[in-house]
């Protein structure tokens, strides 16, 4: 097993009380595989993506529960362990990229100080080789020239594939892409996806996918959870899930997405029945 979540708990503090953003969850990752984490805004995937990667920023911290990778628990590392852990065995790739590249360097120089920090042996001039290679693994255009270009300079999809070619650097063995194609027109967001699952099939990396959109589960996910209010309500392999949903959350979400065909002209679209309290269902793992 390469990641294994037991009983996660993340929470924030504040002096109108205490915030519980995640909720005892449980799951894990086999190597190669597709985990996809699904739910409304707010259900506390991002912030479980955050606690494994060790970045919750104060009010918040993981009070409970354990996170190996590896069967080495990430809680019990110190900051510089964890460090050296992430972006090199675990990346990320977070929701909107000209907020994650600093639009004061060139997105080349960028990706070159994770191979600094991470890949000590290389020199200047064998860094950016292999930077223009991850440039040309991801589908960038022009390669060569893209590495002193600044994040402003290039559209939207390249700037989502420089995040993946910074990602993919050190060759992870977990990458976390938190709703990675969020900003994307359509076109350019089934590149990335193809982009995706080519690196996981080349690579032999397993992802954690995070997403709201149940057409990008259909795709890439090998398992699903669904989180609701910070809780796990729902766990089942991506064919069972779309093929036999058995939570109510579940089916809400998916009753919301419209059908062609099915679903009769000037007619509304299901919705999640806010009035509901879903936790007071039990729990589908399946």
């Amino acid at each position: 097993m390469l990641l294994e979540v037991k009983n996660l708990k993340t929470q924030f503090f504040s002096n109108k009380g205490i915030n519980t953003a995640v909720n005892s969850i449980n799951f894990h990752i086999k190597e190669g595989k597709t985990l996809c984490i699904v739910g409304e805004s707010g259900s506390g995937k991002s912030m479980t993506s955050l606690s494994i990667m060790g970045l919750v920023e104060e009010p918040g911290r993981v009070t409970d529960g354990e996170i190996f990778f590896k069967n080495n628990n990430l809680l019990k590392k110190t900051k510089n362990e964890i460090q050296a852990i992430r972006g090199n065995e675990i990346a990320m790739i977070f929701q909107e990229p000209m907020t994650s590249l600093n639009p004061s360097y060139t997105v080349g120089y960028q990706i070159d100080e994770v191979l600094r920090l991470h890949q000590k042996s290389l020199t200047k001039e064998q860094r950016k080789i292999r930077v223009i290679e991850l440039f040309e693994e991801v589908g960038i255009p022009l390669a060569s020239d893209k590495y002193n270009e600044y994040p402003f300079k290039l559209s939207g999809g390249q700037r989502q594939r420089v995040m993946i070619a910074m990602a993919m650097a050190c060759e992870p063995k977990l990458l976390i892409a938190d709703e990675p194609t969020t900003a994307l027109d359509v076109t350019i967001q089934a590149q990335v996806l193809d982009l995706m699952n080519d690196l996981k099939e080349k690579k032999g990396t397993s992802i954690l996918f995070i997403t709201h959109d149940l057409a990008v589960v259909a795709q890439m996910a090998d398992e699903v959870i669904v989180m609701y209010k910070g809780n796990v309500v729902e766990q089942a392999s991506v064919k069972e899930l779309f093929a036999n949903p058995k939570h109510p959350y579940t089916k809400a979400l998916l009753g919301s997405i419209p059908i062609p065909g099915k679903v009769k002209r000037k007619s509304r679209l299901e919705t999640v029945d806010d009035k509901l309290n879903y936790l007071d269902f039990p729990k589908e793992i399946r």
